[in-house]
């Protein structure tokens, strides 16, 4: 009796198959780039004795969670193709088919199971990401660089927006400061220019600072030069000038976008863009978070439309391997969506979104031609 009903029993099979197939992939290409990182600290450490075995060894275990976000597509793909390939060459999806049971329910759990991992990753595993690596890159400035303050941050040519202070008469404030040197809690800046707007944002006051320091909400400048459209150009020696910018903001500029965890990117764009920092780079890598389950099933769909071929008809190397380069083709235009995100060619919704999107549309397509004809 032909029964096309859907089958939990079916569908715990192939989810666990797919899942523990899965996870040992991602397991070993983990290992593996662990290895290649841990041979080039190495390297790097020979530099510095002072580092030591131990050193090399923690800072490559910190950086292990954030290879295992970036890894996980790719382990999806390729287990998923050596589950269904096992699948297909034990005839199990033959009898499947013989049962009236279609590739698109067989495909159900392991998808869903595909996209719960996503979302582990993306909501569970990004946040110890973002302190892993931070720790990593902390230990790398102290014993591998030789930066043994690593509360040291040095920027330059920085443009910082201060938001008004609540008068209709006073608007924002625009700093541009040549070199800014973070000690701690404190910016010392060299070469600062201050723009200060009215409510309609026209030019009110410019200022000229040789030197400057900020610390506690309150910008203390040197060597002032006054300019306004109300009187002439003057001088102070000082000049205090409130401000809202906070150091932790300037810290959170310094990190890279995709270092930062999940939950923290929302308010992260918030205090940047309050600042004037751009936020392309966060917003877009909050999206490629977002869309990590999907692209989970993408390559799951991907992997199934090209190792789901019955093993009796031939051609199985080949249309692995062409499932291999599709999955990797797939990287590679969500590579060129990410650089045209970034430099602001695309907007951030559409360049996370449209390679996994696209791919999705395109395997389900496949899946139809093996499955319907």
């Amino acid at each position: 009796m032909v029964h096309s009903g859907f089958s939990f029993t079916l569908a715990r099979y192939a989810g666990r198959r797919f899942t523990l197939t899965a996870c040992l992939t991602l397991l070993a290409l983990t290992g593996l780039i662990s290895l290649f990182d841990f041979i080039d600290l190495l390297r790097r450490a020979a530099a510095h004795p002072e580092a030591g075995l131990s050193r090399v060894l923690e800072i490559t275990a910190l950086h292990v969670p954030y290879y295992v976000i970036y890894i996980l597509p790719f382990a999806i793909l390729l287990g998923g193709m050596i589950c269904f390939s096992r699948l297909a060459r034990s005839s199990e999806l033959v009898v499947t088919r013989a049962a009236g049971i279609s590739a698109w329910q067989v495909l159900i759990s392991p998808s869903f199971c595909a996209a719960m991992m996503g979302v582990i990753v993306s909501a569970g595993l990004s946040p110890l990401s973002s302190y892993s690596y931070g720790r990593a890159v902390e230990l790398d400035k102290t014993w591998l660089r030789g930066q043994h303050h690593p509360d040291e941050t040095r920027f330059s040519d920085l443009w910082i927006r201060d938001r008004g202070h609540g008068s209709p008469d006073h608007g924002d404030t625009i700093f541009h400061v040549g070199t800014l040197q973070q000690q701690g809690s404190t910016l010392n800046g060299q070469a600062i220019t201050i723009f200060q707007l009215n409510g309609n944002m026209t030019l009110r006051n410019r200022m000229e600072a040789a030197r400057g320091t900020f610390s506690n909400g309150l910008w203390r400048l040197h060597d002032v030069l006054i300019l306004s459209d109300s009187h002439h150009p003057y001088r102070q020696d000082e000049r205090l000038l409130p401000s809202e910018f906070t150091t932790k903001t300037l810290k959170l500029r310094a990190l890279p976008a995709d270092t930062l965890s999940f939950w923290a990117l929302p308010d992260v764009i918030k205090l940047l863009r309050h600042s004037g920092f751009s936020t392309i780079p966060y917003r877009l890598h909050f999206q490629g978070l977002l869309a990590l389950p999907m692209l989970a099933v993408t390559m799951t769909l991907v992997s199934a439309g090209f190792s789901m071929r019955p093993a009796g008809r031939g051609g199985i190397m080949r249309m692995l391997g062409t499932g291999v380069a599709a999955g990797f083709a797939l990287f590679a235009v969500s590579k060129v969506a990410e650089q045209l995100g970034k430099s602001g060619a695309l907007p951030p919704f559409p360049a996370a979104w449209g390679p996994a999107g696209a791919g999705l549309c395109l395997a389900a397509a496949l899946l139809l031609h093996l499955e319907d004809g």
